[in-house]
This record gives C-alpha cells, structure tokens and sequence, in this order.
C-alpha cells in the first residue's frame, strides 16, 4: 500500500512538473511579445494527495488601466501635434518670406518706397505687386487650413473604422475568455489577445474598461458613453466632403450619441480621434478667423470714399474680396482670407493703372482724391494708407490676439499663436509619451518575462522532474523486487 502511495504520488508530481515546463516554455517563448503577460503555474493539493496546475496571468488591474489612459492621451497629443505642424511649417513662421506676416511686412516697405518717390511708377508697381502676393499668401494659408482640416476629417473616418474592426474583434476574444472560464480551462492566452485589442481599441478612442463577473469585460468611452456591453455598440461618423471657410465638421456618434462637437453631451477628452477633433475643428477654425480678420482689416484700411456724394458709402479699394467693390459687412467676413484679392482697376496684369494707387479712384471718378489732382508728385493719399495699415483697431477677444492692434502687430501676432500652440502641443506630447513609455516600463516589470528567471525556473524544474522520475524507478524496482520474491 505504501509503494502504491508513493507510486501515484510521483506519477502526479511528474504530471505537474511536465505542465510547470510546459508553462515555462510558453513564457520564454512569449519574452519578445508586449502584448504577453506572463503566466503563472500554480499547484493545488488534491485530496487524495496529489496535485494538479492551476495557471493565472501576472498582472496589475490598475496599472493596466493607468497605461490605456496614457496611450490615449498619448495618441491624441500626437494628432494635434501633427497637425498643427503642417500648418506651422506651410504659413505658421514669420521668417518665411512666404508667410502672410512677412508679405505683409515687404508690402509696407514696398508701400513706404512708393510714398517716398509718388512721381516713381515702378515703385508703385512694386507695391502692387507686393499686395498681390500678400493676397496669394493669405488664399494659400486658407487653403492649407482647409486641407488640414479635410486630412483631419479623413482621419477621424479612417480611425472610426477601425474602432469598429477593433470592436467585432474584441467581441470574438472576449467570448472565447467567457467560455474558456465557464469551462474551467486555461483562458490566459485568450485574456492576452484581448488586451491586445483593448490596447489598440485605447490608441484610438478613450477607453474605460470594467471587469465582470465570469471574465466578462465591458467598455465605455472616457466620457462615460457604452462603448461595449454585451457587444459592440456601432460608432458613426458623418465625413464632410468638402471644406471652406465656416464649415462644420461631421461628428462622430456612438450607439447614437454624440460624443464630438459643441453638442455632445459626454464628449471624448482622449485618443486619436480627440485630438483630430481638436485640431478641425479648434486650432485650423480659430486660426483661419485670424486670417479672415486681417484680410477683413487690409480691405478696410485701403477702402475708398466718395468725394462727391458721400450718401454711396466707401467701397473697397486696393483689396477687395473676391473681385466685388462692396465693402464686407460684420455678418460677411468669414472667408476673407481664401477670397481676398487685389482689384483689378490697379492691377496692370489685368489692364488696370498703377497711378490709381496714387491718387485713388480704383471705383470711379468720384472716389478718387481731390487733392490729388494730376500732381504726380502728391504723396499724401499714399502717406494716409501706410498710417492705416499701422493704426490700432478693434480685434475680437475670441482671436486670442488681444483686443485691438495694427495689422502688420496682427499679422506678427497670428503666426505667434500658432507657433505657441504647436510648442505647447509638442510638450504636451513629449510629456505624454515619456508617461506612456514609463507606465509600459512598470507594466513590463509587473506582468513581462524575464528571461533569467524563467531560466532559472525551468533548471529547478527539471531537477524536480528528475527526482520523481527516479522516485518512480525506486518503486519500480522495490515492486520487482517483491513480486520476485513472491514468485
């Protein structure tokens, strides 16, 4: 009886030592993987004596969730950095000579020349051709607002779509952790690929996971909408096709709900599609507003007046929006800066007379200067415009330029916002990858495999397989023994 004790006890410390290797193995094997969380066998007593493996993941519920939060914010930061860089890097530096800022400062030299020598007819082509290419700029940096914002949308698009590929996969890897628990087997790798998604899912989306009852896991977005329970809930976006000025951008539903735009009720404050979001609809929108006002102030300041009957109004000199001589009204100026353009009365290229700009008259007879004369020498009507251009006036608080300024201050100061939000935007997400790369680092230490140790463990493993397995031999000779002895 005793040889038969010892006999089973050996068989099942063999048994358990082969499933301790073989766990051993799977953790070696899984070293290089960041996505594989190493696991643990654990063994039971059995009430006969033996022993049997139980494997368990390590790991840390807290950490875990500390790293999702991180690679969302992370991952938002990266969007908007991005973003905003393009736009820096394309009107955004007032060293570029092509940038509004410094058109704006080469036409008030041109400008200046031309009031300093009135009689000089290439100087005020000069200055012309100076107020042209302050016009291109300006419709170029609305272009490339409008083409970072139509990037940032086809974002949003692409990182809704693969939300819902994440989302009917983590639905399939969290059924199999379900059913591999209910049937009491080992659901640890299926607990590794879900992680995997949810890992993915958080690059994309702010994420909260909730553990329940059975392996289950449910999910909800960082603004507290159902993202899954149960299943996946459907998440929509509405792509706009084309942007201008004043467009607003689609919004990104979940199950219904809004969770983008000034509307949304538990709207997402992390992950890819936040920091698209902020960037279409922030950054780029408050920006071109930028634009529009000084394009708006440039039309403003080279208005022209009615010296006759002064019951038509001023009309729009130099500048004009979009070709028309009709002053912008309060309600009209978005969309300045994609539309602004020289007029065509002074504009050579276009038949137009470089004299005008001396004596004014770009809208007929009756707005020219009547101290202007046929004196070709008169100076002043161009001394009047460069201290318009220069002259402080009101700026929407909303701009974040301050309340009111001259136009080349405006001009400076635009290209300083953006320069200031695309530094704050790269510390932000410098900070955010040193915090992910810091919270993956503790993870690892946690929940990794150290390859020394798992070495060390599969040595004092199969030391213990050595001795059962000569504790069997032992047996099997003393049994031989006695059944010889019998015989």
């Amino acid at each position: 009886m005793g040889l038969t004790l010892a006999l089973n006890t050996a068989r099942a410390s063999l048994l358990a030592n082969s499933n301790q290797i073989a766990v051993s193995a799977r953790n070696v094997a899984g070293a290089n993987d960041p996505g594989y969380s190493r696991k643990i066998a654990t063994l039971v007593a059995g009430s006969t004596g033996g022993a049997t493996v139980t494997i368990t993941r390590a790991g840390d519920p807290a950490l875990y969730a500390r790293t999702l939060n991180a690679s969302s914010d992370a991952a938002r930061g990266d969007a908007l950095l991005t973003g905003l860089t393009k736009l820096a890097q394309t009107v955004g530096d007032t060293d570029d000579p092509t940038a509004p800022a410094a058109r704006l400062t080469t036409f008030q030299a041109a400008l200046q020349a031309a009031a300093n020598q009135p009689d000089n007819a290439q100087l005020a082509r000069d200055a012309v051709e100076s107020a042209k290419a302050l016009a291109g700029s300006l419709s170029q940096a609305a272009d490339a607002i409008h083409a970072a914002r139509a990037e940032a949308d086809a974002g949003i698009a692409a990182s809704v779509s693969r939300i819902n590929d994440l989302l009917v996969r983590f639905d399939a890897a969290n059924r199999a952790v379900t059913k591999t628990t209910a049937l009491g087997g080992d659901a640890t790798d299926a607990l590794d690929d879900r992680d995997r998604i949810l890992t993915a899912l958080s690059q994309e989306i702010g994420v909260h996971a909730v553990a329940r009852e059975g392996g289950d896991m449910a999910l909800y977005t960082d603004g507290g909408v159902t993202l899954f329970e149960r299943g996946p809930r459907a998440v929509t976006f509405s792509a706009t096709s084309v942007f201008a000025a004043g467009t607003v951008g689609g919004g990104v539903r979940i199950d219904g709900v809004p969770v983008t735009g000034a509307t949304s009720p538990m709207p997402l404050n992390s992950g890819r599609i936040a920091g698209l979001v902020a960037l279409r609809d922030g950054a780029a929108v408050q920006y071109e507003a930028q634009l529009d006002a000084l394009a708006g102030g440039l039309i403003d300041a080279f208005a022209e007046s009615d010296a006759v009957g002064f019951d038509s109004g001023p009309r729009a000199g130099l500048f004009t929006a979009g070709g028309s001589g009709i002053l912008p009204t309060a309600a009209g100026r978005t969309g300045l800066a994609a539309s602004i353009s020289v007029n065509a009365a002074v504009d050579p290229a276009r038949g137009g007379s470089v004299a005008l700009l001396r004596s004014g008259g770009m809208n007929g007879s009756d707005y020219a200067d009547p101290a202007a004369g046929g004196d070709a020498a008169y100076a002043g009507r161009l001394r009047g415009l460069l201290t318009a251009l220069s002259a402080a006036r009101p700026v929407d608080p909303a701009l974040g330029l301050g309340t009111s300024a001259g136009l080349p201050d405006l001009a400076a100061a635009s290209a300083g916002w953006l320069e200031a939000q695309r530094k704050d935007a790269s510390t932000d997400a410098s900070y955010q990858k040193t915090l992910l790369t810091r919270a993956n680092e503790a993870l690892s230490n946690v929940a990794g495999v150290n390859g020394d140790d798992e070495t060390a463990l599969a040595l004092q493993l199969e030391r213990s397989y050595s001795a059962s397995a000569k504790l069997i031999s032992v047996v099997n000779d003393l049994l031989k023994t006695l059944l010889d002895a019998v015989r």
